[in-house]
């Protein structure tokens, strides 16, 4: 398990601070990240908080997945890595 949590279903005014706040209470928290959209601002109602150790982490999945706030009950899990996606090989072989 890496020390890296994904965290949805995110109330769109919930801001870094008040996640680094809110986590800094299960361990320490090395850095916060809610996801924007890049043209409008706005956020996309995600974020992912990476925690200082793996058990800092475990211990805020615990204790905050399915906890309300700001009135929206909030999905904690591990951050899975971005599936890459197969780039094009070219094929520019001919078939014979």
């Amino acid at each position: 398990m890496n020390n890296k949590l994904f965290v949805g279903n995110l109330a769109y005014q919930t801001s870094d601070a008040e996640l680094q706040e809110l986590f800094a209470e299960h361990g320490a928290v090395n850095s916060v990240q809610v996801a924007k959209d890049r043209e409008t601002g706005r956020s996309r109602g995600f974020a992912f908080v990476e925690m200082g150790t793996q058990s800092e982490a475990e211990a805020a999945i615990k204790a905050l997945n399915g906890r309300e706030v700001r009135g929206r009950q909030i999905s904690v899990v591990v951050s899975q890595p971005k599936p890459r996606t197969g780039g094009g090989g070219g094929g520019g072989g001919r078939g014979r």
